[in-house]
């Protein structure tokens, strides 16, 4: 009651001065686009710079202690979005007529001082190994302690891709067994190849866990190698020393050894099972009709202790009735989590999350908003979910995808807004993945009409669109992508915008001082909600569903969702 209050009596004070700065703010325009009526470019135009700005000052207060999942802060965040859909006219799309859908989570701690492992050949001594410096793993049981007896199998890559003809785990029952993984996927300059350079999902490591669990098997060891993963065993170390939230009963969330070994330790493990040089086999395993799956004989055995805690957060759901009946509904997503307080800090520990991602859920209110008081319904139905734990490995949006609020084959397009930095308008935008979609020649029609000019992903192979809520939606085969600024912004050249956002990373990225500034400038924030208004209604006039292209790695999932 207390935080439904509170809310409550923020709201208001948010909307009274937004108000007052929108009647001082001149309406900018938004150009014609064609199929769009004027109505819709009327509501697009009210969609307002203060408001986006109101939103993010208040969901990075410090009152909201940074919006850990599970918290009080949190739920602060879900109820202020929920108060704000309601004050907008925005319905309920969640749980028994709320505005809530419950996420089941439960987060693993991996008790270091109490967890061992060591490689044990069938003859001779146990490798023992050193926790954290060799190896760090997470029991995904959600069980306070594993023991863990099993055979080692190398699985070149662990990928099963039939679009590739490619199959490392042809001939191989990996029932009770660990899998032995190179981290990434085969390498390719050729676009039909796993898409050249470009990472697919297949190199993922979070992939290689969930194809392994599918086959049974109790624990994957990922072979790190820097050049190949592209960060260093730091990056790894400090990413598993942490609590790390699943979904409670994921079945593709299984493993009782979810781990990384250091590369010269899976050289010392070959030497050890006399499989030689681990590079060549590595060089071997990417080759077509080159590897063939080996069982070691060597076991993994190992004693894990973790500490578990489960709880339940909430993604927030929204729905603004539309004029047509059945299919082509649009959903926008934008997770409102962030990393909480870390009570071990000294000094400032509220890592409030301003930028990640106070910017996205202020465009997601911004745009409901513009939505529900239209002076013409949309096309079709229009969703709006902001989701929870985005940063524990996207579970809300995963959560949302297999719980969607109308079935994934009548959803024509998800459009997601992830740390948009209020920097000034920008002149260039990132789209990863818009281009998969025969949605594309609109996407681009609408990104000229708006002055935004087009840019390919600058770091294809560092698979950023396996990384954002979108990815949860694509997965069960809804078109979607995110909607990124790119480096070009007025009154700039490149280099300025590239300075800021390294800038951001270096300093601000997860750290306590993503904070808001009085300073910033979210016109381009509101800039860029209006282009995805105007592409979510555009969405909602086609004639027909919109569709992965032939060939996608997700159309094969948005076909069985329309035949369902």
């Amino acid at each position: 009651m207390y935080s439904k209050l509170m809310c409550v009596i923020a709201v208001a004070g948010v909307l009274a001065a937004t108000q007052l700065r929108g009647q001082q703010a001149a309406v900018p325009a938004v150009p014609a686009v064609p199929g769009l009526p004027y109505a819709a470019r009327a509501a697009a135009a009210s969609i307002d710079a203060a408001r986006i700005r109101a939103n993010v000052r208040f969901l990075s207060l410090d009152l909201l202690e940074g919006r850990g999942p599970g918290t009080r802060g949190a739920e602060l965040a879900a109820e202020y979005i929920a108060t704000q859909f309601s004050l907008d006219g925005v319905k309920p799309a969640g749980e028994n007529g709320t505005y809530f859908q419950s996420v089941p989570l439960m987060a693993v701690h991996t008790v270091e001082d109490k967890t061992k492992f060591g490689f044990v050949p069938a003859s001779g001594e146990r490798m023992e190994l050193a926790y954290g410096t060799e190896i760090v793993s997470k029991d995904q049981t959600g069980e306070p302690t594993a023991d863990i007896d099993a055979p080692i199998v190398f699985v070149g890559y662990g990928i099963h891709a039939p679009e590739y003809h490619w199959d490392d785990y042809a001939g191989v029952d990996m029932k009770g067994k660990i899998a032995l993984v190179i981290v990434n996927e085969p390498p390719s300059n050729d676009e039909k190849f796993f898409k050249g350079r470009a990472l697919t999902y297949y190199g993922r490591w979070t992939y290689k866990y969930e194809e392994a669990a599918r086959r049974g098997a109790v624990g994957v060891l990922i072979v790190h190698r820097t050049d190949l993963a592209s960060y260093g065993w730091d990056v790894v170390r400090n990413s598993q020393a942490i609590e790390k939230s699943y979904l409670q009963g994921d079945p593709d969330a299984t493993l009782r050894a979810a781990a990384w070994i250091q590369h010269d330790v899976a050289q010392r493990l070959f030497t050890l099972a006399g499989l030689g040089d681990l590079d060549q086999a590595i060089d071997k395993a990417g080759r077509p009709g080159a590897f063939h799956a080996v069982e070691l004989p060597v076991k993994l055995k190992g004693h894990v202790e973790s500490r578990v805690r489960r709880y339940v957060s909430a993604n927030v759901v929204g729905r603004v009735a539309g004029a047509g009946k059945g299919g082509n509904a649009v959903l926008y997503t934008a997770h409102y989590d962030h990393l909480g307080i870390n009570p071990d800090a000294k000094g400032d520990n509220i890592y409030n999350g301003a930028a990640d991602n106070g910017t996205g859920c202020g465009i997601l209110l911004e745009m409901a908003r513009a939505f529900a008081q239209s002076p013409a319904r949309p096309p079709h139905d229009i969703y709006f979910s902001a989701v929870t734990a985005e940063e524990q490995g996207l579970l809300g949006s995963q959560y949302l995808g297999v719980h969607p609020p109308v079935p994934a084959g009548q959803i024509a397009l998800d459009l997601n807004y992830d740390m948009i930095l209020p920097i000034g308008i920008p002149r260039s935008m990132n789209l990863s993945g818009a281009e998969r979609i025969d949605f594309w020649p609109t996407v681009q029609t609408v990104a000229k009409a708006f002055d935004l000019q087009l840019l390919p992903d600058p770091t294809p192979g560092a698979g950023h669109y396996y990384r954002s809520d979108h990815f949860s939606l694509a997965r069960v085969g809804i078109p979607a992508f995110s909607v990124d600024q790119g480096e070009l912004f007025e009154g700039h050249d490149e280099a300025w915008g590239h300075a800021q956002f390294m800038d951001y990373v270096a300093h601000h990225y997860h750290q306590p001082s993503d904070e808001f500034h009085a300073d910033w400038d979210f016109s381009g924030n509101a800039k860029l909600a209006r282009f995805g208004f105007v592409l979510g209604w555009l969405a909602g006039e086609q004639p027909k569903p919109v569709e992965w292209k032939a060939g996608d790695e997700f159309e094969a999932a948005r076909k069985a969702s329309q035949a369902k």
